[in-house]
């Protein structure tokens, strides 16, 4: 789920679930991980209270975190380990805007995830300070607080291989034309994991969803804030509904948009596997509308004539890489932002169009990795990293390739785009050198107030059927759909409906009497 921050192979924001008889050992016996669990709800009330005490220290952010004033920066500890509070800490970065209304209107902290897991949410202030009209009311009420989770940019970060390794291309085809390249990519994703064995090994048992959500709590006591209000977008859905599952009396108002199934049989394994099935009928959503708009990028005027662009791009592609650097796995990287968000389609279509008529630069230019960017490497290679590290720890993972090659092979005959370049992003979770928990039954505890959901229908990289699990799951929520639509975190788009109902539950906590159906937000032009 990766979102404006990283998920599967696709960018993508998930990851999948287990299958009897094919899994990794679990980490513990049932006993055993309750009372780890009792001693981490103790470590965590710990803590929290520390960083109640402490507060947190607030100054001009550093210059070179790109977050101008009058934005500003802190630090928040936590223990690395919650079993063991008094034991090994890090820092984790958070920053925040102040609220820009008056005294009276203020109602606390409004903090924010944006999904990976390995994204940073820094960036949320900037809301405030780029004059985001969806935001403007919100943030006269509420101070707007971002943060850097366990592992992320500025918070302990870790690390599986040298950056500039990691962004280079072309990397290998992810479709594999025999067994010798699943081989080559099964030692790939073994070598991967191992990597992040030997560099980030002592941080790898304790990257993990409750881990982040206990972190949650540790801010929320840091701010001052008796109650948490939190706005969780893709893999932040699935650390809010943690969060609502451990902290129930904690929570204020919450908003999850663009929803994980938080089911345990979903959580990592099998959430790939429904991503790719997504993902292929976005992307025909979107090359039907490029067939559409034949008139601006003359790559077709039906979706067959737009598809068959693509096979033979990316077959142009395979036999020599554009500009000595772009394969089908960089295109695929490129392309799958259109099925990801409707603000891609007219720009992923732009520079295919210019492929088309002659002039590569621009697709090569989109697609290729910039070796000289080396901010921008370490973050992608670190936001990689996370997502491996959080996805493989949470829940067990198969272990047999047998089930990983049925599965992936069985997928791709009829959803090709993302099937093997999903799997191989993955695989290192076969072979991962941390425990794998068991993942945090996500249901309606004690206190749990009124959520909000929100979620397209046609949602890639969180499929719909999620939103409603999770509906299910957490008593008294409402589900506000967006129909005919498909665009990844959807609050974040000017929609006339949406928009204001998700206001209103943030400023008043009014939800409407039943769930609601909005029309889509308005359709890309070229």
């Amino acid at each position: 789920m990766r979102g404006t921050a990283v998920l599967g192979s696709a960018g993508t924001l998930i990851a999948g679930a287990l299958v009897a008889g094919a899994l990794a050992a679990p980490a513990a016996n049932a006993a055993s991980n309750r009372n780890s669990r009792d001693a981490e709800a103790i470590g965590v009330a710990v803590a929290a209270a520390r960083a109640a005490r402490a507060g947190i220290d607030w100054q001009d952010c550093p210059a070179d975190w790109g977050l101008e004033k009058p934005i500003q920066c802190g630090w928040v500890t936590v223990p690395v380990d919650y079993a063991k509070p008094n034991g090994k800490t890090i820092k984790l970065a958070v920053d925040r805007i102040d609220a820009t209304g008056t005294p009276a209107e203020h109602q606390g902290a409004l903090v924010y995830n944006p999904g990976g897991p390995g994204g940073s949410g820094l960036r949320f202030p900037r809301r405030v300070t780029t004059k985001s009209k969806i935001w403007a009311n919100a943030a006269r009420a509420y101070d707007f607080v971002g943060f850097d989770p366990r592992g992320v940019g500025h918070s302990a970060p870790i690390s599986c291989v040298d950056p500039t390794e990691f962004v280079k291309g072309p990397k290998l085809d992810p479709v594999p034309d025999s067994e010798a390249d699943k081989l080559a990519q099964r030692k790939l994703a073994a070598e991967y994991a191992k990597g992040c064995a030997e560099k980030s090994g002592d941080m790898l048992p304790y990257m993990t969803t409750p881990n982040t959500a206990r972190d949650l709590d540790v801010i929320r006591a840091a701010l001052g804030e008796k109650k948490l209000n939190f706005v969780g977008v893709s893999y932040g859905t699935y650390l809010g509904a943690v969060y609502g599952t451990l902290f129930p009396t904690h929570v204020r108002r919450m908003v999850l948009d663009s929803v994980v199934n938080p089911s345990t049989r979903n959580i990592w394994y099998q959430a790939n596997l429904g991503q790719d099935i997504a993902f292929e009928g976005r992307l025909t959503d979107w090359m039907s509308w490029v067939a559409q708009h034949d008139d601006a990028y003359h790559l077709g005027n039906t979706l067959a004539e737009v598809r068959h662009q693509w096979d033979t791009l990316r077959a142009a592609a395979k036999k020599e890489p554009l500009g000595g650097t772009v394969g089908p796995a960089e295109l695929i990287g490129f392309f799958q932002y259109a099925p990801y968000y409707d603000s891609m389609w007219a720009p992923v279509a732009e520079a295919w169009s210019a492929y088309a008529a002659g002039d590569p630069q621009p697709l090569i230019d989109a697609a290729a990795a910039d070796l000289t960017d080396t901010v921008g490497n370490i973050a992608a290679e670190n936001g990689n990293a996370v997502y491996n590290a959080v996805e493989c720890a949470d829940a067990p993972w198969p272990t047999s390739w047998k089930k990983w090659d049925r599965d992936n092979s069985r997928l791709h005959a009829q959803y090709p785009f993302m099937t093997w370049a999903n799997a191989w992003m993955n695989l290192p979770c076969a072979t991962w050198a941390a425990p794998h928990q068991r993942p945090v039954q996500v249901r309606t505890g004690k206190g749990l107030p009124p959520v909000l959901i929100t979620q397209s229908e046609r949602d890639a990289a969180t499929p719909y059927a999620g939103a409603v699990e999770l509906h299910k799951r957490f008593k008294g929520s409402r589900l506000i759909t967006e129909r005919d639509a498909g665009s990844h975190g959807i609050t974040n788009l000017p929609n006339p409906c949406i928009n204001p109902k998700v206001e209103d539950y943030l400023l008043t906590g009014r939800l409407d009497a039943t769930d609601q159906t909005c029309a889509p937000h308005a359709t890309p032009q070229p």
